[in-house]
């Protein structure tokens, strides 16, 4: 029994008066949404219901096709929108702008310079001038030149997919430096993957500590580097550049004494990965100029999948990347703002590129060690020859096993051994590759480091480029012998003889 205000006591409804009520309710409703057939002049022909006209029905199927399944996702106060196809609803401009913080901005980590200010140049460099020819008939004509030089330098790159394995303190990177044993002026790291690719990394901020670790083991194994080569010169190396996007990771270093001479560093970040702009895939690109060269180099992870035909979304990401890079304009007018309107451009990453070959087919090559029929059937080789990327781009030859996918911490290639069930077949690939544009650059090295840390392998190259030198001290002493400073020298004495008459 329960209390009813003046009326006093009345009997509490049993469950099934509940489930009687809800059903007088439901037929009631059901009632009401029952479409009345006299009010719209339709007719009933016998058991199959009313007869619809044309009309009805076509504007019953666009009710139909105009209908969408939305997808509503809330993290972290960001709201997407998508629809059944996965279709993003909102324009890319938008979505765009308000992750353009989630991608980094243009902000990036580097060493304070504590010895020359980089604004202002030494009159003298450490390495003496090197005599040799030219690359173009450009090179000629600032080799002429009475205050520029070409001088050489050595630049090392390696790129290395680590699975999203946060390195350990002791992690060895000698093996990934030891073919640039002979001393470079450049070193530039890239990364990828180095937090694994869930929904709170890419959408949430940047892991800084784990950007900051791999720092830590660059900066120790460049200097133990330095150390065994027994290279007197009070040098080591500083970071100029070290720039994170979710999973991509690049660092460049170059020697002290360089440092002075290095300006304009930037960075701008390309997201191509959900939506088009998350940054779970796209690319990290820094540029800089030493002495009156610039360089550009891009840290990329392209779209993954092995069926044929994937290939043409990675071909996609290529282009965005190329095309939506965009740097600064900084405090000169004269500096590139777009990737290959740089002299120097290397273009580094997991390009995911496989091999266009069934996987017994391919498995039999790799087991043989014929890479060169194998290369026959990559990917990226025949998009390059047919014109469809990195047109007029250049790459070395590839003389190493590929570099993908390997079972954690063995040498035996992924699928060797039976699978479990469910689990994606992965064929051997060359996915991690060292690609470059312009002129002034040659390649000396490109090979594969063996570490088994993650179910790729690092990848490193080493080019000589060809740098223009301003020589200040040399322009100051052609003045002084100069026929203009000597025409300035007599009229400044004739002037002094007629005043003192």
């Amino acid at each position: 029994m329960v209390k009813n205000g003046m009326l006093g006591w009345k009997k509490k409804p049993s469950e099934q008066g509940k489930r009687d009520r809800r059903r007088k309710i439901k037929r009631s409703q059901q009632r009401k949404r029952k479409p009345d057939h006299r009010r719209n002049g339709s007719r009933r022909e016998g058991p199959q219901g009313p007869a619809k006209s044309t009309t009805q029905s076509l504007q019953g199927r666009e009710k139909k096709e105009e209908k969408r399944v939305l997808l509503f996702i809330h993290y972290k106060k960001i709201y997407f929108f998508l629809d059944f196809d996965l279709k993003v609803m909102w324009p890319r401009l938008v979505a765009s702008k308000i992750l353009r913080k989630r991608l980094g901005g243009n902000n990036f980590v580097a060493d304070f310079t504590t010895d020359i200010d980089s604004n202002n140049c030494l009159l003298e460099d450490i390495n003496p001038p090197l005599k040799h020819k030219s690359f173009s008939s450009n090179s000629c004509s600032f080799i002429n030149d009475d205050h520029q030089e070409i001088r050489n330098f050595k630049v090392y790159v390696s790129t290395w997919n680590v699975g999203g394995v946060a390195p350990s303190e002791d992690l060895n990177m000698d093996e990934l430096i030891e073919p640039s044993i002979n001393h470079c002026d450049i070193y530039v790291f890239g990364f990828q993957e180095v937090v694994p690719l869930k929904v709170g990394n890419v959408l949430g901020s940047e892991k800084s500590k784990i950007s900051m670790k791999w720092d830590s083991l660059i900066r120790a194994a460049l200097m133990k580097m330095n150390t065994n080569t027994n290279i007197n010169n009070n040098s080591g190396f500083r970071c100029i550049i070290s720039k994170q996007m979710v999973g991509i990771l690049i660092s460049v270093w170059v020697r002290t004494e360089l440092r002075p001479y290095v300006r304009n560093p930037s960075v701008s970040c390309v997201g191509c990965g959900v939506m088009g702009c998350l940054g779970n895939k796209g690319a990290v690109s820094v540029r800089f100029r030493l002495h009156e060269t610039s360089f550009c180099f891009v840290c990329s992870h392209l779209a993954s999948g092995g069926r044929q035909g994937d290939q043409r979304y990675r071909n996609s990401d290529a282009a965005e990347i190329l095309s939506r890079t965009i740097f600064t304009r900084g405090p000169s007018l004269d500096l590139p703002r777009k990737i290959l309107d740089h002299e120097r451009v290397i273009f580094l990453g997991d390009l995911n590129y496989r091999i266009s070959l069934p996987e017994s087919a391919t498995r039999l090559l790799v087991d043989k060690g014929d890479w060169n029929a194998l290369l026959e059937y990559d990917q990226l080789r025949i998009e390059l020859m047919e014109g469809q990327v990195f047109e007029g781009w250049k790459e070395g030859t590839i003389k190493f096993a590929p570099t993908y996918k390997y079972y954690p911490n063995s040498d035996e290639y992924y699928g060797k051994f039976e699978a479990k069930r469910g689990e994606k077949k992965r064929v051997p690939a060359w996915c991690d590759r060292i690609i470059w544009h312009g002129e002034g650059l040659k390649q000396h090295v490109y090979e594969r480091g063996e570490s088994k840390l993650s179910d790729h392998r690092p990848v490193m190259a080493i080019f000589s480029t060809q740098v223009r030198v301003k020589l200040k001290l040399k322009a100051l002493q052609n003045f002084f012998l100069s026929d203009r400073f000597q025409h300035i020298t007599n009229s400044l004495d004739h002037d002094f003889s007629c005043n003192a008459r």
